[in-house]
């Protein structure tokens, strides 16, 4: 019995491991294809403020003009940060709180269906950018990503480099020198 449940566990563990080497493909593929129908949603709303302007003073918005015109741009540059995979997390947590102001300000009655009746809350339109954003917020960009090169390239750079003096006054040598001493 033991056996088999080490047999078990075995090829669960490797089933396990093949499935995680999917994990940057999948946030890869979140990012790219939400980050861009999320710019392509700034850009229309950039490209029709007057439209938007209208829409967010039937909401009761305060100053529904620059407030139109800032979700419309945060919408664009946003986008385009989650597709690249560029300050990822701190792009989706703006993503999840835009939507999350979609859905109180316009779509309140699906909000509140959370619950009751989830399938009014996830056809809504703020649903799929939400989770979107949400799912890069804690499980990060991934690894193809240029938040990860970012990463990659900082860890390469030392702390700090001073020169070392001789006793003429000229300058030796460079070496590290902790960033705390500098």
């Amino acid at each position: 019995m033991r056996n088999i449940f080490f047999f078990g566990r075995k090829i669960y563990d490797k089933f396990v491991a093949a499935v995680s080497h999917t994990q940057s493909l999948f946030l890869l593929f979140v990012r790219v294809y939400w980050g861009w129908q999320l710019a392509q949603n700034g850009w229309g709303k950039l490209h029709n403020l007057d439209n938007v302007t209208q829409f967010f003073a039937s909401l009761g918005l305060p100053a529904p003009g620059p407030t139109a015109f800032f979700v419309a741009s945060f919408e664009l540059v946003g986008g385009i940060l989650l597709a690249l995979g560029l300050f990822s997390r701190i792009a989706a947590l703006g993503i999840a709180v835009d939507m999350l102001v979609a859905y109180v300000t316009a779509d309140r009655e699906a909000l509140f269906a959370i619950f009751s009746n989830p399938g009014k809350f996830y056809v809504a339109d703020p649903y799929t950018f939400l989770f979107a954003g949400l799912l890069i917020l804690i499980f990060g960009p991934g690894k193809i990503a240029l938040d990860t090169l970012a990463d990659r390239i900082s860890s390469r750079v030392p702390q700090g480099l001073a020169l070392q003096v001789c006793p003429g006054g000229q300058a030796a040598d460079r070496v590290h020198v902790p960033a705390a001493q500098i």
